[in-house]
């Protein structure tokens, strides 16, 4: 299923067709060098200072982080979520070597997690990021240290269409069109 963007200038396809789909192949596999590349296009993400503040944390499906990290999630995502290939969980060290805070370490995990999605989507994946889970049941169940703090997880895997979606609510989700506010509502122009 495609959904391009709908946006008042042509974009780079790959920035148009990604959306985050909710319908992935139970079965798909990812190849490690596609996996590699996509955890190194996060690597190499901008970052204030060159301080690198993510951390990503792998789980496939069938292995025990995959369960825990599905079993933290809300919602919809317990549903779609467990068809994905592999999801990563992206953390953000909130504090600097001397224990300062690190102002901008939740943009730049921010941009981190863009780069693999765009990477992602350029090898074939389809990402859908989320906030939908209990962070603090997240962090204590991988036992994450204070100054580490869960952002998002990415579950990564190969579309299949909306009919795969047993859930009635999830499948009109992926069915839905996609919608953006207006650049008018968006831009604050300054004179």
């Amino acid at each position: 299923m495609r959904k391009p963007a709908d946006s008042s200038v042509d974009l780079h396809p790959i920035l148009a067709e990604r959306w985050s789909s909710r319908a992935y192949d139970p079965a798909a596999t990812i190849g490690a060098e596609d996996l590699t590349a996509i955890l190194e296009a996060g690597r190499w993400a901008p970052s204030a200072s060159n301080g690198q503040p993510w951390r990503f944390m792998l789980a496939h499906r069938g292995d025990k982080a995959f369960t825990t990290m599905v079993s933290t999630m809300v919602g919809f995502n317990q549903i779609w979520a467990p068809n994905s290939i592999v999801l990563i969980a992206v953390l953000a060290r909130m504090t600097n070597d001397d224990g300062s805070p690190r102002a901008t370490a939740l943009y730049d995990v921010g941009l981190a997690a863009a780069m693999m999605t765009v990477e992602g989507h350029h090898r074939g994946y389809n990402f859908h990021q989320m906030s939908g889970f209990d962070h603090a049941a997240f962090s204590a169940a991988f036992g994450l240290t204070s100054d580490l703090a869960p952002v998002a997880i990415l579950a990564v895997g190969k579309q299949v269409g909306a009919e795969a979606i047993e859930n009635e609510a999830v499948r009109e989700r992926e069915l839905a069109g996609r919608e953006r506010l207006p650049l008018t509502e968006l831009v604050i122009q300054t004179h």
